[in-house]
């Protein structure tokens, strides 16, 4: 089987050409150019896919299998060129046989050709002659490769035309919730590439909608998201450093009198050691005491004040930032949190994904009552994922420990290890086992693992919270929904 592949080498075609100008042709269409002048991070983000998506479509071009006729067409073109100029004069009709069988485009060329070097009895062909004929049929041959490449990526086109339209329109309505920095919109797009129905759809849709009527929560997931802040750590081994201080001394100038001492000084002695000079007998006592410079003399001395150069050890205080990790949430979908603390608790779940695509951190959730179903919010098929969890119904029973310890188990895996652990409930249910107390605090510990507990009660048990290191409270009654209402007015 002749693929398109092994046309592009034998008749030397460089397809790179061809897939350059589709991508300037997909680019310059109006919709889309619009679009992306609008919103240049999408731009920066479909030019990062393009290189993939070349590749991809290069691939499939060069699997593509090449039709019947132009495979025989070219196996008669590649006989011929190895036969001498003798033999091709007598092969002429049957060459001719071929084309008009195979309905080559090549046909009405070649027989003008062939009329216009018809010769007469008992000549032949020329190899100029030859040569012409050869060079126009791989013209003719090149023209037909080039015109399948231009449909198959022209159908190409209509296809990625189509999926970018959806990606469009599903950016344009999730961009100002999901996406605000470059980063994000790169994770967005990718996200977004997944296959919706319009009923899906519009559910995530609804939810970004009730989240932005919700700052609140909004605001809560943000302060959440930066909850590890920057620490201040001791140096214990830190280096003598040099001081330059201006001390005060004292000075030998004689300013004034400060109190008495003992020396020698002849000047300044006291009037009693003067009288013991003048008695014999202690004359010699005089003298000893002299020498070992302890008579009585008045001090005077004044003040100096200089530069000194000390070394003392300096304790250092380095800021180190806290890595910021991956997002485990834990949402409780039991009877008791069904209504409005549902739609909170999956528009807040909705915001923490906003944050982990603005701060390029992943963020897994796991639903738990009686059973427990799992969903990453910020893998490749992220939003599909999303849809599928804003679907879910919260009833049923609140079966914490089971969740506690799949959260702890997930938390031991090397991928999570630094995750933040998010418990979203009203905390209506029983006390924990005193074995996932311990497990949990054995985390806080040695790993320094944070446990933020979402309490959407104001009667939660508080055995259950004190194990958390936050407790974020969101007042989902009555009374707080009317009174934020007000507040927003």
């Amino acid at each position: 089987m002749l693929t398109l592949e092994s046309l592009e080498m034998l008749l030397s075609i460089d397809e790179n050409e061809l897939l350059d100008d589709l991508v300037i042709a997909l680019l310059a269409t109006p919709q889309l150019a619009v679009f992306l002048e609008q919103h240049p991070r999408m731009k920066t983000a479909l030019l990062h896919d393009l290189p993939e998506w070349k590749a991809s479509l290069k691939q499939r071009l060069r699997a593509t299998a090449a039709p019947a006729d132009l495979e025989r067409e070219f196996t008669c073109y590649q006989n011929t060129q190895t036969i001498d100029t003798l033999t091709f004069q007598s092969r002429v009709p049957r060459i001719v046989d071929t084309l008009q069988t195979v309905d080559s485009p090549f046909l009405p060329q070649a027989n003008k050709l062939i009329a216009q070097a018809a010769p007469t009895l008992g000549q032949r062909f020329s190899n100029a002659f030859h040569a012409l004929f050869l060079q126009r049929w791989k013209m003719s041959l090149s023209l037909q490769t080039v015109s399948l490449h231009h449909q198959l990526m022209e159908a190409e086109k209509e296809i990625l035309l189509d999926e970018l339209q959806q990606r469009l329109t599903l950016t344009g309505k999730l961009e100002a919730v999901l996406a605000e920095n470059e980063t994000a919109a790169g994770r967005l797009w990718d996200l977004s590439a997944g296959k919706l129905i319009k009923t899906e759809l519009q559910t995530l849709i609804n939810f970004c909608d009730f989240l932005q009527k919700q700052p609140s929560l909004q605001r809560l997931a943000e302060r959440l998201g930066r909850s590890r802040e920057t620490k201040s750590i001791l140096s214990t081994e830190a280096p003598r450093e040099a001081f330059r201080v201006i001390v005060r001394e004292p000075d030998t100038v004689p300013e004034q009198v400060d109190g008495i001492h003992q020396s020698d000084d002849i000047l300044r002695l006291l009037p009693a050691e003067l009288a013991a000079m003048g008695i014999k007998e202690l004359e010699y006592e005089f003298y000893r005491r002299l020498l070992e410079r302890r008579l009585l003399t008045y001090r005077l001395q004044g003040e100096s004040w200089h530069e000194k150069v000390i070394e003392r050890p300096v304790s250092h205080q380095q800021n180190e930032q806290q890595p910021r990790g991956p997002f485990i949430v834990c949402v409780d979908t039991s009877g008791s949190m069904g209504g409005f603390n549902e739609r909170c608790a999956k528009a807040f779940c909705l915001a923490l994904m906003r944050v982990a695509l603005a701060d390029n951190r992943r963020c897994y959730i796991m639903l738990f009552a009686t059973d427990i179903v799992r969903y990453e919010l910020t893998a490749v098929t992220g939003i599909e994922q999303a849809t599928r969890f804003l679907g879910q119904s919260f009833r049923g029973g609140t079966d914490m420990a089971a969740c506690m310890s799949a959260l702890l188990d997930k938390l031991e895996d090397d991928v999570w290890h630094d995750a933040d652990a998010v418990m979203i409930s009203d905390f209506i249910a029983q006390r924990l086992p005193e074995e996932t107390v311990q497990r949990v605090r054995q985390r806080q510990q040695q790993h320094h693992h944070r446990f933020h507990a979402v309490a959407m009660s104001q009667h939660g048990k508080p055995g259950i919270l004190h194990i958390f290191d936050h407790i974020w409270h969101v007042d989902t009654g009555l009374k707080g929904r009317l009174l934020r209402r007000l507040r927003h007015a």
